[in-house]
């Protein structure tokens, strides 16, 4: 039998602090090991309980939670789930190394406080498998825009744990000219507009928040909303995405997989698919489907991925055309999108 995972909860509040606590140690397969109040507690009790996923606060006393991350996992390399309140500061702590976030609930709601813990328990261990220094920052790649660029394709991504930072990473290196762009990340409503906009700020894109009826042009980022699935539609000789409430597919709403299907039926091989760093096999069966229709494919692959679930089902039922390290993928994409 397994032992079970350990965690330490780090939060200023105790008494959030030991809601947590004593929230996911509910599960019989995690145990708390320790609680810290702020950074330098929380190093301490690094070293003498050696955890394998810790959540964080990121407003703290001393040393706020990305500093804190920054420093610590060069040195004690470990899963970190961030614990916030809405705001911008969990990308910024996806790009110092968190693997993943949750969104702190109204502790004077008791709904909400379970949905919360029964949320943190499955990413504690999820995380907990995660490969947390997969070194994924993307090589720079000088991409030749212009007239060599066939602006008519279509490009699908869809991604879970890991995946806003693998999405950045890939999205920063594209030009304007780039064909347009759809993309599924597992993500809470709220933070998908922000996502979006962090984007549109760090990169040479234009990315917002999908709309129903929004269409898909050169240069443009598409996000389906964290609550709604997204579609693409053929209207005419152009595309737009449908963005519709439903019941979740494969756990998720939105789902990769209603994205990929409507792609491959819709736009067939003039379509190219990305899977990337998730857990779980949402997206596997839509890639495939693309594929059969013609579109060319592409997987991240095990070594650069935060956790490899939803490529290695895609690449296992041969929906992945070309896996390769997330540091590659600009420089083969190009190469699918290249008229010369």
């Amino acid at each position: 039998m397994n032992s079970k995972i350990k965690v330490l909860v780090v939060d200023d509040s105790l008494v959030f602090r030991e809601v947590l606590a004593r929230g996911i140690s509910s599960d019989p397969n995690i145990v708390v090991v320790a609680k810290a109040e702020d950074a330098f507690d929380a190093r301490d009790k690094i070293l003498k309980y050696e955890p394998d996923v810790m959540t964080c606060d990121v407003e703290m006393p001393k040393l706020n939670g990305i500093e804190f991350i920054r420093r610590l996992l060069p040195q004690y390399p470990l899963p970190v789930i961030v614990v916030s309140s809405v705001s911008y500061a969990v990308f910024d702590a996806m790009n110092v190394g968190a693997v993943d976030f949750v969104t702190k609930p109204n502790i004077n709601c008791s709904r909400g406080i379970e949905e919360f813990i029964y949320e943190l328990i499955q990413k504690v261990k999820i995380v907990s498998r995660a490969n947390i220094n997969p070194n994924a920052e993307v090589n720079k790649f000088n991409f030749i825009s212009g007239d060599s660029v066939d602006t008519t394709k279509i490009i699908a991504i869809g991604a879970s744990t890991g995946g806003t930072d693998a999405i950045y990473n890939i999205l920063k290196s594209m030009p304007p000219t780039t064909p347009g762009i759809v993309v599924v990340q597992h993500i809470p409503p709220i933070f998908s507009k922000m996502f979006a906009e962090r984007l549109k700020n760090k990169t040479k894109l234009m990315v917002k928040e999908a709309e129903n009826g929004d269409y898909i042009e050169p240069g443009k980022v598409l996000i389906a909303p964290g609550d709604r699935h997204m579609k693409v539609k053929k209207q005419g000789d152009r595309y737009k995405v449908e963005v519709f409430s439903g019941e979740k597919i494969n756990g998720h709403c939105p789902a990769v997989d209603v994205l990929f299907e409507s792609v491959g039926k819709e736009v067939g091989s003039n379509a190219i698919g990305i899977i990337l760093t998730g857990m779980g096999y949402d997206g596997a069966r839509g890639l495939l489907s693309m594929r059969r229709k013609g579109a060319r494919t592409i997987g991240q692959d095990q070594q650069s991925s935060v956790v490899y679930g939803m490529p290695k089902v895609a690449n296992d039922i041969g929906a992945v055309e070309k896996q390769v390290s997330l540091h590659d993928i600009p420089k083969i994409l190009y190469s699918m999108i290249n008229k010369i």
